[in-house]
């Protein structure tokens, strides 16, 4: 059986991948032009939200599958971050009438904490590169 620790960030990882899913596919189903405009309207470049929602779509599916699991977190990380600072920071931690960062400020630290510890159990990464895995531990210890 696996230990608790593979099996808690299994969990992260299937939550937080689902969760950017959903908000991925939500801009799309939206209309990405009207994120491209709200965008624009905070200083950003508009066309920041096509890369937003796709590492929320496409990232969300391969956290959820386990494939490039350290690689997409950090990227997550580094929206959440991004978001916290340029959008949410100035509302708060819980907010004024508008949600505050409490809640990218979680995901952000989901983010984080697979990014450093990865996730192998039912993971893609776990069977594509298995192999690889115990070559690098042969060669570590030679």
């Amino acid at each position: 059986m696996e230990n608790k620790y593979e099996w808690s960030t299994f969990i992260l990882r299937v939550v937080l991948g689902i969760t950017f899913f959903v908000h991925g596919l939500a801009k799309f189903q939206g209309g990405i032009e009207n994120t491209v405009g709200w965008f624009g309207s905070i200083g950003l470049p508009g066309f920041l939200a096509y890369g937003v929602a796709l590492l929320e779509l496409v990232g969300g599916i391969a956290l959820v599958v386990g494939l490039g699991t350290r690689i997409i977190s950090g990227l997550l990380a580094l929206l959440m971050a991004g978001a916290i600072l340029k959008v949410k920071l100035p509302v708060g931690f819980i907010g004024n009438g508008q949600a505050g960062y409490e809640l990218d400020l979680a995901f952000l630290a989901m983010s984080v904490a697979i990014a450093i510890n990865g996730s192998n159990l039912y993971a893609l990464d776990s069977k594509l590169f298995k192999g690889q895995k115990h070559q690098n531990e042969n060669t570590k210890s030679a």
